[in-house]
């Protein structure tokens, strides 16, 4: 029988974590709903045996599949080639899920049938637990028995971040939506590949994910960016070639979808260019590899290239300048920030 929704669970060397993760979704009532799927990516610890645990004590809800190391795009491609639910989320394994709020949305998904759906979220401080609610509150419509969107209705109000996000799982099937392999930063890619095919879109008024922050080993620290910033620079180029194409071949009626894709990934390369302040400003091969990037993005899309300029005052001026007077702005940019020299 298929199930109401798949979770895949990527999973690399968190024994640490994984035993709250799993146990979050143990509720009798929705455990026939459910399909858990522990994406073991080659761990090294035991990640597989406590997945194993749960899946010999709840069978048919829990189910381990061990594979190579491919990086957590690999476990999510893996976990769409797999799945047999409706509706497809994604939890990491060292994240978990509110568990009063997760019983309340399979029942409201019994019901569902759009092609996304977008639910609230907390991120939740791994040192002290302090929670903060990252919500979609813009999406609730007063008087509406339910909160159901276009989605370029929804693009104007809302750029939901992937721990808010469920697809449908035939959506991601049938369009072969795949993540880079061996790569860090594929969440944008989750987030927007999948968008050119998605029409409608409700919204539950519910905290569904629970992201774990303050871990220092965390990609999405500095520390990790800075370990990974090839990584980075590859998925933004690869968005931007995706996104190059869908504009292409988009018709007038998707444009809105085209903006909002173009303007995603133009946060992202923000974002690069904050890694790129991180390091000395006297570090050559940092230059040269801003430089380079800054080029391959102007050559693949100036769409790109011209609407990033707006996410960064630090990088509008070293266009303007044509990167001369390089040391004083990142300087300048690095106090705006109120970033310090490492």
């Amino acid at each position: 029988m298929e199930k109401l929704l798949s979770i895949v669970i990527p999973s690399y060397n968190v024994e640490k974590y994984l035993e709250q993760t799993l146990e979050s979704f143990i509720e009798p009532d929705i455990l026939g709903d459910i399909e858990v799927l522990v994406v073991d990516d080659g761990s090294k610890d035991s990640t597989a045996e406590i997945g194993k645990r749960y899946e010999n004590q709840y069978p048919g809800t829990f189910r381990v599949i061990s594979k190579e190391n491919g990086g957590h795009g690999s476990t999510i491609n893996r976990g769409i080639k797999e799945c047999a639910g409706k509706y497809f989320k994604v939890v990491d394994g060292d994240d978990w899920v509110n568990t009063p709020d997760f019983k309340l949305l399979i029942e409201k998904l019994k019901t569902c049938d759009a092609d996304c759906i977008v639910t609230n979220y907390y991120e939740v401080d791994d040192r002290t637990g302090e929670k903060t609610p990252r919500e979609y509150s813009l999406l609730k419509k007063e008087r509406a028995e339910e909160n159901r969107w276009s989605f370029c209705d929804m693009a104007e109000k809302a750029q939901p971040a992937m721990h808010a996000l469920i697809f449908r799982s035939s959506l991601l099937k049938e369009n072969q939506i795949q993540m880079d392999e061996h790569s860090f930063y594929v969440d944008v890619e989750y987030v927007l590949y999948p968008l050119p095919y998605v029409e409608s879109v409700v919204y539950f008024d519910l905290y569904i994910y629970m992201y774990r922050l303050a871990l220092a080993t965390q990609s999405v620290s500095m520390q990790g960016f800075r370990k990974h910033i090839q990584n980075h620079i590859d998925v933004i180029m690869h968005l931007t070639e995706f996104a190059e194409k869908y504009r292409n071949t988009a018709s007038g009626d998707e444009q809105v979808k085209v903006d909002y894709i173009g303007k995603r990934i133009a946060r992202m390369v923000g974002d690069q260019i904050t890694i790129f302040m991180s390091y000395p400003v006297s570090d050559k091969e940092n230059k040269e590899k801003f430089l380079r990037f800054d080029q391959s993005l102007k050559e693949e899309s100036r769409w790109i290239y011209d609407l990033s300029s707006e996410e960064s005052g630090t990088l509008k001026l070293l266009r303007k300048m044509k990167f001369k007077g390089y040391g004083a702005i990142m300087e300048a940019g690095k106090k705006r920030n109120g970033m310090t020299e490492e």
